[in-house]
């Protein structure tokens, strides 16, 4: 009975032994950790990869428009993407704000800034620019206004209208507008206008004139008037074509030498 008692115990002790050999000499198949891990509900998965979605901001301004020696461009002004900026652009273009005349240093009032200044720097596959009374590109109205940089809000589209600026906290009346994307540019100046297609084509109109090695038109490109039409209003009529200059008197003097060509843009 003792022997027996014995022999039990010795098979009760040796039988895990031999189960734990018998599992280490059975290959192991490598398993991920979603074999090992407890299942997960739905709520625990990672998100299934969607398409990113492009956030496209339509402007539901007023639209400025501009009368140009070379044509008209219209543009629908961003007034919730940039409040200040598009009021400071208004009461510019209408008078309505005092500026000061960076030549005369006088205080403008009730004075339309931007009426017969000039585009005084232009680039094709890029820009055209202007609004400043001085005409050199070192004028503004004697204040500054602050920067509203969109992060929605890029130049991946042509006809942008934006502030032109020599830094953050820098916009003033120049602006420009684009003829292409240019992304270079996007989240470092104010864009507060969209031109449309057919703006966009007087714009690189614009931008393939003749001009010196500063990109100033060699003969000036004038900005007649901006007229801001309010939202829901008809475009003002196209002005009538300027009349075509007198013909020279006949003379018997040689004619003039033709102008070279300008030289390249200094790099």
């Amino acid at each position: 009975m003792k022997t027996c008692i014995c022999t039990a115990f010795v098979i009760l002790v040796l039988t895990p032994s031999l189960f734990a050999l018998g599992q280490q000499a059975t290959p192991q198949t490598p398993t991920t950790s979603s074999q090992t891990a407890p299942a997960s509900s739905p709520s625990d998965l990672p998100d299934s990869p969607t398409a990113q979605v492009k956030t496209v901001i339509q402007p539901t301004g007023p639209t400025a428009v501009f009368d140009t020696s070379m044509g008209r461009i219209t543009c629908r002004l961003f007034d919730k993407e940039a409040p200040v900026s598009v009021e400071n652009f208004i009461a510019l273009a209408e008078g309505t704000k005092d500026w000061k005349d960076p030549i005369s240093r006088l205080s403008m009032h009730n004075k339309r800034l931007y009426d017969g200044t000039i585009f005084h720097r232009v680039i094709p596959e890029f820009m055209v620019q202007g609004g400043d009374p001085m005409g050199t590109g070192m004028g503004d109205p004697g204040y500054y206004i602050k920067d509203e940089i969109d992060p929605n809000l890029n130049f991946d589209v042509a006809g942008r209208l934006a502030y032109a600026n020599s830094g953050p906290g820098t916009d003033g009346s120049q602006f420009f507008i684009t003829e292409t994307p240019y992304d270079e540019l996007d989240q470092r100046y104010t864009i507060f206008g969209q031109c449309d297609d057919s703006g966009v084509l007087t714009v690189k109109t614009i931008a393939r004139v003749e001009r010196d090695v500063r990109d100033k038109p060699l003969t000036p490109v004038v900005l007649n008037k901006v007229t801001i039409v309010p939202v829901g209003q008809a475009l003002p009529p196209m002005p009538a074509p300027a009349a075509a200059p007198a013909p020279a008197a006949a003379s018997n003097a040689p004619a003039a030498p033709a102008m070279a060509a300008p030289g390249s843009k200094p790099q």
